[in-house]
């Protein structure tokens, strides 16, 4: 258990980093017309929010810390 804490919060704490950053992003396809069977959509880039990365960052943090204390 103590390992399992210690990986996954350090997982965390990266992908946490990895978002702060600015590099995590993600498509979204909008629909613009639609005329029958006939479509026209336009794909953006997204970026990931900021508070996302925080809460990875926070919580990764304390899972980790959490599985070095642990005494198991």
């Amino acid at each position: 258990m103590r390992a399992g804490l210690i990986i996954v919060g350090i997982i965390l704490l990266a992908a946490g980093i990895w978002i702060v950053a600015g590099h995590a992003s993600y498509q979204d396809t909008d629909t613009l017309l639609q005329v029958g069977s006939a479509k026209i959509t336009a794909t953006h880039d997204k970026g990931v929010p900021q508070w996302i990365g925080i809460a990875g960052i926070v919580i990764g943090g304390l899972l980790a810390v959490g599985g070095f204390i642990s005494k198991r």
